[in-house]
């Protein structure tokens, strides 16, 4: 069963009245406050905001990267909020192809829910014709029981030693990997012995994920096939968790390290590569 949802599949969802929970998982790097502004300018109707800064990540030091794991307890906190009840699907979407919604999609599988996200987001929908809302909903409070989360993702430490064993995916754009640039943290570069596979390599213009063929031989231009250790990361574990959600469509397991570049950067003593070879 795919992991993915086309609008008109949500709409049926929903016409036929299903146990579905759909969240508004809107988030950019460049304005993470703006999310909730730009839901209220039309979300599909019924659909709640979830707070990827606030709900899907915690706060801590730097050396703990800019999105934490949020704790069970919080995010268990959170999909009550949205009005998750046992036995629902939840359906996220943002309008960034689909990037910020697989952190929802990560954090919620860990935890046992039945999660999707809608290919192609909320353009898809206001696409296909489907009415819009511009309330905030705010349904009633769910009892939905998570377990624990962590099990698919990695520490530091795990990340360091991860190449040995497996191959460890950085999917940030070229030149961020190369160490030409770095807008965000304070050391240019990447994780030796990490080779760079950019997410948006497996998605169309509209944010759909191509063909299983052509997704597989992506992977295996970097040594991932049906079978490898395959762990991701990128700036801040949200990007790395896209990558996640698309290996495991093609029938890939593969871990996240949460803390990212933002975490390892952070942390002295950690040895940095540069250029286009893992190092």
């Amino acid at each position: 069963m795919s992991d993915f949802v086309s609008a008109a599949e949500l709409n049926d969802l929903r016409e036929q009245g299903a146990p579905v929970r759909v969240i508004d998982v809107r988030w950019r790097l460049d304005r993470p406050e703006a999310g909730h502004g730009d839901y209220l300018s039309g979300h599909i109707p019924g659909a709640v905001f979830a707070s990827l800064d606030a709900e899907l990540s915690t706060h801590g030091a730097p050396a703990e990267g800019r999105h934490p794991l949020p704790s069970t307890a919080t995010l268990q906190a959170a999909a009550r909020r949205w009005g998750v009840r046992a036995g629902d699907t939840v359906v996220a979407y943002d309008d960034s192809k689909g990037i910020s919604a697989a952190r929802a999609w990560w954090l919620l599988r860990q935890g046992g829910v039945d999660v999707r996200v809608l290919t192609g987001g909320i353009r898809a929908w206001r696409a296909a014709g489907f009415a819009v809302a511009t309330d905030d909903v705010i349904p009633e409070p769910g009892d939905v029981v998570l377990d624990e989360i962590g099990r698919d993702a990695l520490s530091i430490d795990e990340a360091a030693a991860f190449p040995a064993s497996g191959v460890l995916l950085d999917v940030r754009a070229p030149e961020r990997y190369r160490g030409d640039t770095e807008p965000l943290d304070p050391i240019a570069g990447h994780i030796p012995g990490a080779r760079n596979l950019p997410t948006l390599r497996h998605l169309d213009a509209e944010g759909g994920i191509l063909d299983r063929d052509t997704v597989l031989a992506t992977f295996a231009e970097v040594g991932v096939n049906p079978g490898t250790p395959v762990a991701a990361y990128c700036g801040s574990g949200v990007t790395a968790a896209h990558t996640a959600l698309i290996l495991h469509e093609v029938g890939i397991d593969a871990k996240v390290f949460p803390g990212s570049w933002s975490q390892w950067s952070n942390t002295p003593g950690r040895p940095v590569a540069t250029g286009d070879q893992p190092g």
